[in-house]
This record gives structure tokens, C-alpha cells and sequence, in this order.
């Protein structure tokens, strides 16, 4: 007897995708993930463009995390024309880029992936059970988008980054007025951490080759070298040489392998994993108070991870504002010229990697841009390999689920739009 699990939408996640499960006596025989979202060519259009048309072309990626890849294009350009930007500029970009973190992280923990954990349908019915959880949330992710705003000049797809510094410096005060908003959620975070550590998780270990930004002064998000749990410490330069993309058949977004042609892990477990010992003492210490402390290796306690990174991202931003003090202009002097730049930063879901080479006129030549999330596919996939057997005898709807809901853990990030559940089974001959 053979079967299919077909998922034509996978719900609450970023985009459109879905999964084609084929089981013949007993055993999978093919397992896709069907990424059928056009493709968007965004590395073609960027080539022949002037080089300050890259940050707000990328930042259009996505609407979920355009600051990594706004950022990522800027500073990658900024080394192609041997920038350097001064520590204040660095500290309003991870102001930045932490309060997309909390925006972000939030959302996933409360809206897409809890539910699951809960036995809700969705947010709406979690909401019904914890109304105080989710209103929490909801102010948590408000005040990491009022941030984004202050300083990128709007919450979604900011315009004050450039290539050199920013247009303008945010004002120290409209910062400083968020710092009680900020400590608020620090202790709404912490509150939600405790209540995390109590859901019911999967049984599901993995050994995963994790791979993340690493600083060994901070938790890297921006600076840092690219560090493997397999091979350790290597460059932004040597990433492709490293990591390499694949197209696959039945998909329209790439895969991505190590050198050996194995799959490997971006994302919060990865940096969780990798980075702990550069966690602040106040959330390291929370860390360890409700147990969660490295190796994790369930992908689905990657909203544990997310929580302890959102309660650092809280805890940074307090102490980046007070630390914010800028002088001069805001933007850098520098000459433009031919040259190519490469940096790794740390979007939410991950592992992002930008790299351009550029002109004498600044135009770009070619870019390469490979997103965390098609990093993650081909790990995806193997985990469904492992995880499809111990569901096999499960009703098709709850296995279905649970299919699901590994794929959720890993907040896939296809586009900017969530998509309802559309499920077809089908019995092959």
C-alpha cells in the first residue's frame, strides 16, 4: 500500500510553499518541499545598477527582515570600497538590527509556532486561552517596529541606512523616551521565556552541523567571522568555497550544501549553539535558570532560542542608547571604486550572506545574495526524512500536523505573505 501526504499551502509561515510526502509500504520514498513561488531574479536586476540603488533594492527582499539585507548590501559595498564606518554608526546599525530581531522573533513565537506546541488552531485561539501572553506580544513586537522607526525613518523597509554611515543621525532623546518601553519588555520577555520552558516539545534530537556569525567580544549579529560546529572559525570571503547552492527540481528556490554535500543548520539553534558563552550576564543567567543551555538539538526548542535572543536584544538596545553619542556628520567620506565586498551578518531566521563586485563607476557587476531560509531547505527536508517514520501510524491529519510544524520551527521565511492550508491526499498506484 502506498500513500501521499500533499500540503498545497503550508500554513503560518512567511510565503508560498508546499510539501509532497510519498510513502510506499511504510517507508518514505520521495519527500519535497515544494517551493513554487515564482523566482525574483533580484540578483539579475541589481547587475548594471549604481551602487547606492543596492540598499533599498535588497531591503525590498523582504518585508519580514529588510534591515539584514539592507545592512548586509551596505557593509558589503562599504568593504569593496575600504570603509570604515565610526563605532556610533555601528551602534545605531545594531540598534537596528536588534529591534527587527524582537519584531521578528516574537511574531514567531507567539503567532506561528506556540500554537502548534498549545494545540491551537492559530493565534486567534491561543489568544482565546492566554489573552495576556498574546496582548504581550503584541506590545513586545510594537515597540521592536517603533524602534526600527525612529532610527530607520519607517518600521518596514527603512530609508535612513547608506552606504558610508546613515542620512541622518536619529535623535538621542526619541531613543532614550523607549527605554522604559524597553525595559517593560525585557521582563515581558523574561516572563514569556519561563512560560516557554514549560511547553510540551517533540522528542526529536538531530545532529546538525550549525553554522552562524560569531564575534568573540559579542553575540555576533553584524561583525564577526562565519564559525562551523564542524570545521570552525572561517572568513566571509571563504563562505563559498565552504557553502554552495544547488538547484533542485522541485523547487523553486535553491538548496544550499557544505562541501561534502551534506545539509547544515543556520538560524537561532545555531547561534544559540555557537554564541551562548557571548550572551549578557543577566539573560545568560536566565538561560540557565530555566535549563535551557547548549547542546540544543531540537529544532523545535528553536523558540527557546528565540525567546533568550529577544530578551538579549532588549537587554542590548538599553545598553547601545546609552551608549550612543554621536559627533560630525553621518556619513563618511569615501572615494568609489572598482573592488568586491562579502560580509556575513545574522538576519532572524539566519545566516545571511551578501557579496558584490563592483565597478570603477560603481556599478555593480555581478552580487550573490543566498538568504538563510534557502540554507535551511535542504536541512528541512532531512529532518522529514527522520521525522516521517515515527509519525507514519499517526491519523493522516495529525501526522500531517506534525509534518507542519517541524517545518514551521524553522521559520521559513518564503515571502512576505501567509497562506492558508489547502490538503490533498492522494493514493498512488
Amino acid at each position: 500500500m502506498s500513500k501521499s501526504i500533499i500540503v498545497d499551502a503550508i500554513a503560518r509561515l512567511e510565503g508560498e510553499g508546499g510539501l509532497i510526502i510519498n510513502v510506499k509500504d511504510g517507508k518514505p520514498v520521495e519527500i519535497m518541499l515544494d517551493i513554487y513561488e515564482p523566482p525574483r531574479f533580484f540578483e539579475g536586476f541589481l547587475e548594471g545598477r549604481i551602487y547606492n540603488d543596492v540598499p533599498d533594492v535588497t531591503a525590498r527582499i523582504c518585508g519580514i527582515c529588510p534591515v539584514p539585507h539592507q545592512t548586509s548590501a551596505t557593509i558589503a559595498i562599504e568593504r569593496a570600497f575600504d570603509i570604515k564606518v565610526p563605532e556610533q554608526t555601528y551602534f545605531l546599525r545594531k540598534i537596528l538590527f536588534l529591534a527587527e530581531f524582537i519584531e521578528s522573533h516574537v511574531l514567531h513565537i507567539f503567532m506561528l509556532q506556540a500554537p502548534d506546541l498549545t494545540g491551537h488552531e492559530g493565534v486567534i485561539s491561543l489568544a482565546g486561552d492566554a489573552p495576556d501572553k498574546v496582548k504581550a506580544a503584541l506590545r513586545m513586537k510594537k515597540i521592536g517596529n517603533e524602534i526600527m522607526k525612529i532610527v530607520g525613518g519607517r518600521s518596514i523597509h527603512p530609508v535612513n541606512l547608506k552606504v558610508g554611515g546613515f542620512y541622518s543621525w536619529t535623535d538621542k532623546q526619541a531613543l532614550m523616551d523607549m527605554i522604559p518601553d524597553l525595559q517593560w519588555g525585557f521582563e515581558a520577555i523574561v516572563e514569556a521565556s519561563r512560560w516557554a520552558a514549560t511547553l510540551p516539545f517533540p522528542d526529536f534530537e538531530v545532529d546538525y552541523e550549525y553554522v552562524a556569525v560569531h564575534n568573540p567580544d559579542e553575540y555576533g549579529v553584524i561583525e564577526g567571522d562565519i564559525i562551523s560546529s564542524k570545521i570552525g572559525i572561517i572568513t566571509d570571503e571563504e563562505f563559498e568555497e565552504n557553502y554552495l547552492e544547488k538547484h533542485v527540481s522541485h523547487s523553486n528556490a535553491l538548496h544550499s550544501y557544505n562541501s561534502e554535500d551534506q545539509p547544515y543548520m543556520v538560524g537561532p539553534l545555531a547561534r544559540y549553539n555557537l554564541n551562548f558563552a557571548q550572551l549578557g550576564d543577566k539573560v545568560k543567567a536566565l538561560a540557565e535558570e530555566l535549563g535551557i543551555v547548549p547542546p540544543l538539538n531540537n529544532p523545535y526548542k528553536g523558540l527557546l532560542a528565540r525567546a533568550i535572543e529577544t530578551a538579549e536584544a532588549f537587554d542590548q538596545i538599553i545598553k547601545l542608547i546609552n551608549a550612543y553619542d554621536p559627533t560630525g556628520e553621518s556619513t563618511v567620506e569615501y572615494k568609489v571604486k572598482a573592488g568586491r565586498g562579502a560580509v556575513a551578518t545574522e538576519a532572524p531566521r539566519g545566516l545571511l550572506y551578501h557579496r558584490y563586485t563592483l565597478t570603477e563607476e560603481g556599478k555593480v557587476l555581478n552580487a550573490k545574495i543566498v538568504p538563510p531560509t534557502a540554507q535551511n531547505l535542504a536541512r528541512m527536508e532531512s529532518d522529514l526524512w527522520q521525522l516521517v517514520p515515527q509519525v507514519l501510524q499517526k491519523e493522516h491529519e495529525e501526522a500531517t500536523l506534525d509534518c507542519e510544524h517541524l517545518v514551521r520551527s524553522y521559520d521559513p521565511c518564503l515571502s512576505c505573505a501567509t497562506h492558508f492550508l489547502t490538503l490533498k491526499v492522494e493514493e498512488l498506484e
